[in-house]
């Protein structure tokens, strides 16, 4: 019986407007596969972001029973501790894990949230939340001295995408690139592996830099101006690149997946700046100039409930018993939670127009709820509006973002498509979820999915 082998490139946050629609016809490599395989437009997790996205897709579980809701989560009930989402927060079982148990080879390559690496049945080169080269971001070890012979200095991240020197950030990412499927080329043709997964971040950093440059729907958007046309050359180099790597993959399947796509931002929705004017949210002392909540001071006394920032914005409540200085009576929970949610949802944008806000209560989209949650998961405005939790602007929308220059936000879905021996051609398919991925993966393997993963086989 032929050996399965997988090959899973994964490109983060590509939206299906760009690779199945407007790009279609730069991308020779990636239109053949869907062309002989199937695609579909891939529903991401609520909230739609990197972390937990990829660990979604790679689990077959939601966010609430990961206990990872952002790149950012609460250690604890107090106010200010949070840490950032690492491998140790993941307590379920990986595609890869579960192969590497059962005696197939793996390699893993550039996959978010798998740093500190974690010992597998092969190799793994752990993504840009490690925090540099000299840290232990590979396993083995003694893997950075290989890489650092096919690369050289090996690239994890783009410094500083959120910028205004958009030909260094350009010279960035092109390098990057490169140099990770240099490497992923290298892994495909000296190691033994059964599967193969690698993560690209590039798509999503030229989306944050570049999306005004080339969408005349973007506020910001100016004819003729001269990034007119570097997000498709970039699309184009990257799929000779995933061409050249499908190459080396020879009969093996090759499924390639987003983990969310990306959209134009129209602006961002100071929210802890709306909660001060609904009497949510009390300061110390008021603000000199744009700052954090925690540089002025809560009086927590006299609050209710804060927000944070990002592309979804997270509300907590300040609950008496819960919150070290909680006021918020456990009896009115519910009362005030809805209240604050059916607020969110009436919002209007800086026209007067509907936003289209949508607040979740976490227990509404999660089959378990770990962890810390929010108390409300907030989407604005069907996320063409960024959450800003910084305060001091003066006003409730802003069309600047506080942690930098940045064109796009993440949109709901991303894209899937896989060519596999056995697989008839079907073209595209109904919306696939990002929980059936780690399915099929393993259905793709031979092997039978476990019974706890959420998802279904899409073939």
């Amino acid at each position: 019986m032929k050996k399965k082998k997988l090959m899973v490139i994964g490109l983060d946050s590509a939206p299906p407007g760009l690779v199945f629609e407007r790009f279609r016809g730069r991308l020779p490599n990636l239109n053949r596969l869907m062309e002989e395989g199937v695609y579909a437009e891939l529903e991401s997790c609520i909230p739609p972001i990197t972390c937990p996205a990829w660990m979604c897709m790679v689990t077959g579980k939601d966010p609430g029973t990961l206990g990872i809701y952002g790149f950012r989560n609460r250690r604890d009930w107090s106010y200010d501790r949070l840490e950032f989402a690492t491998s140790r927060m993941v307590e379920e079982e990986t595609v890869w894990q579960i192969l590497s148990r059962a005696g197939k080879k793996v390699v893993v390559l550039g996959v978010p949230e798998t740093y500190p690496p974690k010992p597998l049945n092969g190799v793994l080169v752990s993504s840009f939340l490690a925090p540099d080269t000299s840290s232990d971001y590979t396993y083995p070890p003694e893997l950075k001295d290989e890489i650092r012979d096919v690369v050289g200095e090996y690239i994890i991240d783009v410094r500083d995408f959120r910028t205004d020197d958009k030909e260094r950030l350009l010279r960035e990412l092109y390098e990057m690139t490169e140099k990770r499927f240099r490497l992923a080329r290298h892994f495909a043709r000296t190691k033994p592996w059964d599967f193969f997964m690698m993560v690209e971040m590039g798509p999503d950093r030229i989306h944050h830099g570049f999306w005004k440059h080339f969408d005349p729907t973007h506020p910001g958007y100016e004819r003729g101006n001269p990034y007119e046309g570097a997000m498709a050359d970039y699309y184009g180099f990257l799929d000779g690149k995933a061409g050249e790597l499908i190459e080396d993959a020879g009969d093996a399947a090759v499924m390639v997946v987003s983990d969310h796509g990306a959209k134009r931002m129209e602006g961002g929705f100071c929210f802890n700046e709306w909660l001060i004017r609904e009497g949510y949210l009390t300061l110390s002392k008021p603000p000199e100039g744009r700052a954090r909540l925690e540089e002025c001071g809560v009086d927590w006394r006299r609050t209710v409930a804060w927000g944070d920032g990002g592309y979804y914005g997270r509300l907590f409540l300040n609950v008496k018993g819960r919150e070290p200085e909680g006021i918020v009576e456990r009896k009115d929970y519910e009362s005030v939670r809805m209240e604050i949610k059916d607020k969110l949802e009436a919002l209007t944008d800086d026209q007067g127009k509907p936003m289209g806000t949508v607040a979740w209560k976490p227990e509404e989209l999660y089959r378990a709820v770990k962890r810390i949650p929010p108390d409300l998961i907030v989407l604005f405005g069907g996320l063409n509006w960024r959450s800003v939790g910084t305060v001091g602007h003066g006003a409730v929308y802003t069309h600047e973002n506080d942690t930098g220059p940045d064109d796009a936000n993440h949109d709901y879905n991303g894209i899937f498509i896989l060519r596999a021996p056995g697989v008839r051609k079907r073209g595209m398919m109904d919306r696939a979820k990002i929980t059936d991925c780690a399915s099929t993966m393993l259905k793709l393997m031979g092997m039978r999915p476990p019974a706890d993963m959420q998802g279904k086989a899409l073939v």
